[in-house]
């Protein structure tokens, strides 16, 4: 069999930015049930950087190939696969080694994209978009005058979930680094913002009169146990994040003794179908389309300077999404 050749950002080892290097594969073969799709846009996301260090879940054998969000054209489709054609526009949340020209998907996992919305969009907004709708559907369904916390609230995730709960009726408060963090989450929505070198466990209580939140969305972790302080009696937190440490132990009699729930999310056990993708994937494109939910203009770098996308993403300077275009 003679192979053809495509494009990949792939390491060897594991380590720092420095281990990506930009070079040549064998294509993929697709199966019955996949289809090849050219990409166009991918999402970087702070899962690559763990796989890159060696301390998260990795597929395949060395050279690996990081990513999995994106969006492209499909090339090719496999023999079984009905009702896709080449040249329709489609993306993905959840298929790995997007970090190349040419990605195998399964049919499964397609998710079929609309005219009104850019692959960078949907490269920008798939895994954190999904993210913040099971968030603010499933672990914890905001309602009409809900008074939330957002942690992140300039991430990619957080500018997501400011959005969303806005347009569900909720009101915001949200968490951020920065000055310019800060404006950030203002600018989608956020009705207050603090800084984490804030007393804002203190400016919390005193702006919901001393009861506390309703919710309060946590991807820092490190910060659980003051989470639980500014949550109302009988409110929620949503534990979905660590990205300042591990949390503290949880004591169950606190939370029986206030009524509060500690909630876990994984957007891995949500995207369980195909239906679940598109229906949940529709209502996001849908938001777009109507203008009620804004992807913020990504930072792009080529594919080829993958070490310099790694490197600003872990700078933390970053707002927004960060995309690599083949």
């Amino acid at each position: 069999m003679r192979y053809l050749y495509m494009k990949a950002l792939i390491f060897k080892t594991f380590g720092g930015p420095e281990v990506l290097e930009y070079g040549e594969v064998k294509d993929p073969v697709i199966g019955p049930d996949e289809i090849l799709v050219r990409m166009k846009a991918i999402g970087l996301n702070f899962a690559d950087i763990y796989r890159r260090k060696g301390n998260y879940h990795l597929a395949g054998e060395p050279p690996y190939i990081l990513g999995y969000e994106g969006a492209g054209i499909v090339e090719k489709v496999g023999a079984e696969v009905q009702g896709i054609s080449t040249g329709d526009r489609i993306a993905f949340a959840d298929v790995p080694f997007a970090n190349a020209e040419l990605v195998a998907v399964p049919y499964e996992k397609l998710i079929p994209l609309p005219e009104s919305v850019s692959f960078k969009e949907a490269a920008s907004i798939l895994l954190q978009g999904l993210t913040a709708h099971y968030l603010t559907r499933d672990s914890y369904a905001v309602k009409n005058n809900d008074v939330v916390l957002v942690h992140a609230a300039a991430g990619g995730v957080g500018q997501l979930l400011v959005q969303i709960v806005k347009l569900l009726g909720g009101k915001v408060i949200g968490l951020t680094s920065s000055k310019e963090k800060v404006e950030a989450a203002r600018k989608v929505g956020a009705d207050l913002v603090l800084q984490y070198r804030d007393d804002w466990k203190q400016k919390v209580l005193e702006e919901t009169n001393g009861k506390g939140v309703d919710v309060v969305y946590e991807s820092v972790g490190s910060t659980l146990m003051d989470s639980f302080a500014v949550t109302r009696i009988g409110g929620t937190v949503v534990f979905y994040g660590m990205a300042g440490g591990d949390p503290a132990a949880v004591d169950p009699r606190m939370l029986m003794d206030t009524s509060k729930t500690l909630t876990g999310g994984d957007l891995w056990n949500v995207l369980t179908s195909r239906e679940e993708r598109v229906t949940r994937s529709k209502e996001l494109f849908r938001w777009i389309e109507e203008g009620k939910v804004k992807v913020s203009e990504p930072t792009t770098f080529a594919l080829r300077d993958g070490q310099e996308a790694h490197r600003f993403l872990e700078s933390r300077k970053s707002t927004g999404k960060i995309l690599l275009l083949p």
